[in-house]
């Protein structure tokens, strides 16, 4: 079992940064790729960013040009960068991880999310 545990939320100002982390309890390097989630109120969740174990990233639409998403194996550690945040991002922002090892088989694993709000 893969546990994730997010950090780094708060309260920011509109265009203002946040960096958030996600601690894995396990090397990262045995997980075929780990994005970031998010969660607005009266909305579904869905995929901010992402990366694959090979380094290769995608991002929603929404997001791209002012978040990064980047990895650190040794620290075992997926980030979030954030910059030029506005009201819109305001939601909870989960940790994903995907394991899969056999084409048949895939397991996801979840942290327990971290908020984010932007307010002036």
């Amino acid at each position: 079992q893969v546990q994730l545990v997010e950090s780094g939320g708060g309260l920011v100002q509109p265009g203002g940064s946040l960096r958030l982390s996600c601690a894995a309890s396990q090397s990262i390097f045995s997980l075929n790729a780990m994005g970031w989630y998010r969660q607005a109120p009266g909305k579904e969740r869905e995929l901010v960013a992402g990366i694959t174990s090979g380094g290769s990233t995608n991002y929603a639409d929404s997001v791209k040009g002012r978040f990064t998403i980047s990895r650190d194996n040794a620290k075992n550690t997926v980030y979030l960068q954030m910059h030029n945040l506005k009201f819109e991002d305001t939601a909870v922002y989960y940790c994903n991880a995907r394991r899969s090892p056999i084409p048949t088989i895939q397991y996801d694993y979840w942290g327990q999310g971290t908020q984010v709000t932007v307010s002036s």
